[in-house]
């Protein structure tokens, strides 16, 4: 009966090609979709993890409150102590002290005046320690433009955007005037050794590296860092994971009193990265149930035309004796056959857009000039494990459930009625 009823399907593709395309369309889009979303918020969640928040991070709890403006007067202290206890404590995690800080970089002429300045955001990382993975970590051997990477701890990296608009050369000295970490004025000539291109449009505005060595020196800040970053060894981020690490920290430290005691968040805890997971995941559960309510519905007023297209036909074959019960499931194997073929048409070029996708992306960078957020110039997709049957079993359901629906007309049908309508046929 199956094979009778796939090669009355592949006959008659009038009563198969509709539903079979709508499917695959429906299935395609849903798989694209979900890829697309999920490659977006892995994007977004490395350059933030990479860039500001680690998978924790821990800071005091003084600067955990006004950590918007990166208060370094409420920086941690003896972090190389700290860091040491905890690595001793959380083996599974690598910590990078991270101090920002901002300023005026000034660029001066030949003889010493200034010939151009601009506001800069800085990052002072561990850039100068061999076992250090800051620049595998935040990508700087990759973005590199022109020059290369500080080898002294008052050389700096300059985003190529900023260096531009500073006219600003390789080798060239630029001096840094920011606020060092007890208010006064710190002032400090640093040499550019390179430019960057961060791939981050709020970073490639004005953003500057440099090693936290010089940089502490520069702000007053020995053995000091405004941020501890943690990240898992494995380099995945998983909310478990981050919870038993907060929740053991906690047990460490939470006796301990003062502005300056150690406190720790998660990367869910900052940058409303917690609200935007939560915003994803509804987003992506309704876009599925707007896919197989929508696709329902389509096929349902597929079956119907194709019911009525096939009016004569149900009516010989109840005249003839075949049950209702046979014929409405008759219904359901073509409407699983015309699903089955339609998701695995669907999934397959769905995955075809979201690998091509994921590999060249699309150059967003030119819609993102007043963002403040972490945000990848690049937006790609992300293929993964759910995105094999995200769209599959949804389209697989809404076939089927489109055609049970529009075959209960078959239960309403009479037989006397059917040999009139034959009789004027």
């Amino acid at each position: 009966m199956t094979w009778f009823l796939l090669k009355g399907l592949l006959r008659d593709r009038s009563r198969s090609l509709f539903p079979l395309l709508v499917t695959a369309a429906g299935v395609l889009l849903t798989v694209f979709m979900y890829s697309f979303i999920e490659g977006e918020m892995a994007d977004m969640v490395t350059n933030n993890a990479n860039y500001q928040t680690g998978h924790v991070k821990v800071v005091t709890r003084a600067y955990a409150e006004q950590m918007e403006r990166t208060p370094n007067d409420l920086a941690l202290l003896e972090v190389e102590e700290l860091q040491n206890e905890l690595s001793n404590q959380f083996p599974e995690i690598e910590w990078a002290p991270r101090i920002h800080f901002g300023g005026l970089l000034d660029i001066p002429d030949e003889t010493g005046e200034t010939r151009a300045q601009g506001p800069a955001g800085g990052l002072a990382v561990d850039l100068l320690n061999p076992s250090s993975d800051e620049i595998q970590r935040m990508g700087l051997r990759d973005g590199l433009v022109q020059g290369r990477l500080p080898e002294e701890p008052f050389e700096i990296l300059v985003s190529d955007e900023f260096a531009q608009s500073l006219d600003l050369e390789i080798g060239q000295s630029a001096t840094l005037i920011s606020t060092g970490m007890y208010g006064g004025m710190a002032m400090q000539n640093f040499e550019v050794v390179g430019t960057v291109h961060f791939g981050i449009q709020a970073l490639d505005r004005g953003g500057i590296i440099a090693d936290i060595s010089g940089i502490r020196r520069t702000l007053n800040m020995d053995d000091g860092a405004g941020e501890l970053l943690g990240f898992f060894k494995d380099g995945q981020y998983e909310e478990e994971r981050a919870d038993a690490v907060v929740q053991k920290f906690e047990q460490l430290y939470s006796s301990l009193e003062g502005d300056f005691t150690p406190a720790i968040l998660k990367l869910t805890d900052q940058n409303d990265l917690g609200s935007m997971y939560a915003y994803v995941d509804v987003v992506s559960s309704i876009m599925v149930f707007i896919f197989v309510l929508v696709m329902s519905i389509v096929l349902w007023n597929a079956g119907l035309m194709g019911t009525l297209r096939r009016y004569g036909e149900y009516g010989v074959r109840l005249a003839i004796g075949e049950e209702k019960s046979h014929i409405y499931r008759t219904m359901i194997i073509e409407s699983v056959m015309i699903g089955l073929v339609g998701s695995v048409v669907g999934t397959a070029l769905g995955l075809a857009a979201s690998y091509y996708m994921q590999s060249h992306g699309i150059d967003v960078g030119n819609l993102m000039g007043s963002a403040t957020i972490l945000f990848p110039d690049v937006v790609r997709a992300k293929v993964t494990t759910a995105s094999y049957y995200v769209g599959f079993f949804p389209g697989l359901l809404a076939t089927t459930l489109g055609s049970m629906i529009a075959g209960l007309g078959i239960y309403k049908r009479e037989t006397a009625t059917l040999f009139k309508e034959l009789e004027v046929q």
